[in-house]
C-alpha cells in the first residue's frame, strides 16, 4: 500500500470518531417493493442501522475540511456537477443558517464518499424504501391512503431543503426526515432502470416514464413511490440537484458502536 492511499484511510478514520451520529436498528423483514427484479415477489432485508436523521450541511462542512479533494473548487466534474454545494458561499463558508438543515446539490460520488469515511455506506432502494413504509406507529403504513396523501403534500412543499432536520416526528423505527426535506441518494439508485429493462424488452426507462410504467408495478396507488423511482431513474451520480440529500446506513452485523 503506498502513501497516498494509507493518507486516504488516515483522513477517512477522523471523520467516524468526529461525525457520528444517532443511528437507529431497523428490524429486517420481507416486503413488497414497488418495482422488483420479478413482480409481486416479496424482498428479504436484513437488519441495518440507518442515520436517525439527514446529513446536514454542518456534517458535511465537517467532512470537506478533512477530506480538501471535496471542496467545491477541487472537486472533480466526473464526480459533481457545476451546481455541487451552490448554496456555499466558498469551499468551507456555510451560510448560518442552513448548518442545521440537510445538505443539498451533493452527487452520489460525494455522498458515498462521506458515508464511507464514516465505515458506513448508502442505503440500498429497498433498505430505504423498507424504512421509509413506516409512519410513526405502524412499520407499513402503505394501505393507509391518508399516510400516501400526506407525502405527496410534502412534495408539493417549496424549498423544504431549508428546513432543519429532526423537527417533525420519528418514525417506527426512530428515524426522523425520509419524507418532508429532501429526496435522498441510495447505492443502487438506477437499479429500477435495469428491473424496468428485464421486463420491458431493453426499453426500461420509456416503460417507466410512460403510461405503461405502471403495469409493471405493484401497487398501482401508492403515487409517492412512483415519483421517487422516477427521479431516480433520471439521474447520474455526478448529478447534484437542490432538492437531493443523504443519509448513511449501517450493517446490523458490523462492528458498530450506535451513538445513543
Amino acid at each position: 500500500m503506498n502513501i497516498k492511499n494509507l493518507l486516504w484511510i488516515w483522513m477517512c478514520l477522523l471523520p467516524i470518531q468526529t461525525m457520528a451520529q444517532e443511528m437507529a436498528l431497523v428490524r429486517g423483514g420481507e416486503f413488497l417493493p414497488l418495482y422488483g427484479a420479478v413482480k409481486n415477489e416479496m424482498v428479504q432485508v436484513k437488519d441495518f442501522y440507518m442515520d436517525a436523521k439527514p446529513v446536514t450541511h454542518a456534517d458535511f462542512l465537517e467532512f470537506v475540511q478533512k477530506n480538501p479533494q471535496w471542496k467545491k473548487s477541487m472537486v472533480k466534474k466526473i464526480f459533481a456537477d457545476e451546481r455541487y454545494l451552490t448554496a456555499w458561499d466558498g469551499d468551507q463558508q456555510v451560510p448560518s443558517e442552513l448548518h442545521n438543515s440537510p445538505v443539498n446539490n451533493i452527487s452520489w460520488f460525494a455522498a458515498k464518499a462521506y458515508c464511507e469515511c464514516q465505515g458506513k455506506r448508502l442505503p440500498t432502494v429497498d433498505e430505504w424504501e423498507y424504512a421509509a413504509m413506516a409512519d410513526e406507529k405502524i412499520k407499513d403504513a402503505r394501505k393507509d391512503s391518508l399516510y400516501n396523501v400526506k407525502i405527496i403534500r410534502t412534495y408539493e412543499k417549496p424549498k423544504t431543503h431549508l428546513l432543519k432536520v429532526g423537527q417533525g416526528e420519528k418514525n417506527y423505527w426512530g428515524i426522523f426526515d425520509l419524507h418532508g426535506l429532501v429526496w435522498e441518494w441510495t447505492q443502487d439508485f438506477n437499479s429500477v432502470i435495469i428491473a424496468g429493462e428485464s421486463r420491458n424488452n431493453g426499453n426500461g426507462e420509456k416503460g417507466l416514464f410512460c403510461a405503461s410504467g405502471a403495469v409493471g408495478a405493484n401497487d398501482l396507488m401508492n403515487y409517492a413511490a412512483f415519483m421517487r423511482y422516477a427521479i431516480r431513474a433520471s439521474l447520474k451520480a455526478n448529478h447534484t440537484v437542490t432538492t437531493k440529500g443523504f443519509r448513511c446506513v449501517k450493517d446490523a452485523n458490523s462492528n458498530y458502536l450506535v451513538q445513543k
